[in-house]
């Protein structure tokens, strides 16, 4: 992998994946040094997490959240929750900048009344992976999922509704942007496990953020 022509979209455009879902190349791009700083200060008040799955099994992902909702999961299951159930206070409020990447981008897809009330922040390491799953712990499914790379690169696994249905292979690079919802919301999608890459600000990392309306 070239490192210097892979690890950022340069020119930021829009590609039209498929009726309901959108790859904005490069779009975090333009605030990316404000996002980075605000994910540090979130995580220093919600530190990440490997959680447990309701099977008993760590997650490879460590997770935090900001914002009014937070996503979490253990024996009991998964759910959105305000309260980080690590320091028992709620959640770090979600940024301006994050709010307004979030709502721009969901707007240039089309999804103008997006206003999201949860960012998960997942750090992926070289060899972290998220299986195939929906998202579908939020009350209302006509709001769109917006997600956002930053870090080394990582390929997206897009699938149909349906588990075993093929999967789509979508390189995402660093300042990358994808939407999707209306009927492409319920989709299965997850990350193969990262290969090893080194990014200028975040090293050996990959940070995602990915912004929904949970309540």
């Amino acid at each position: 992998m070239d490192l210097f022509s892979s690890l950022a979209s340069k020119t930021p455009s829009i590609e039209r994946l498929s009726t309901g879902t959108f790859l904005l190349h490069g779009f975090a791009l333009a605030n990316e040094v404000q996002i980075i700083h605000d994910i540090d200060r979130i995580t220093e008040l919600a530190p990440l997490r490997q959680m447990i799955t309701p099977g008993g099994f760590k997650m490879s992902v460590a997770m935090s959240n900001c914002g009014k909702f937070g996503w979490v999961t253990d024996r009991r299951g998964y759910r959105y929750d305000s309260i980080d159930p690590v320091s028992g206070k709620p959640w770090p409020d979600m940024p301006d900048s994050m709010l307004d990447l979030a709502t721009k981008a969901a707007h240039a897809a089309g999804f103008a009344n997006f206003i999201p009330d949860a960012c998960l922040i997942n750090r992926y390491e070289p060899g972290s992976r998220m299986s195939l799953h929906q998202d579908k712990n939020e009350l209302d499914f006509s709001q769109p999922i917006v997600s956002v790379s930053l870090g080394i690169p990582a390929v997206f696994l897009f699938g149909g509704l349906e588990r075993a249905n093929k999967t789509l292979r979508l390189p995402l690079l660093h300042g990358d942007v994808l939407v999707w919802g209306n009927e492409d919301r319920l989709r299965f999608h997850g990350i193969l496990p990262l290969k090893l890459a080194y990014h200028p600000t975040l090293g050996e990392l990959r940070i995602n953020l990915t912004f929904r309306k949970a309540g």
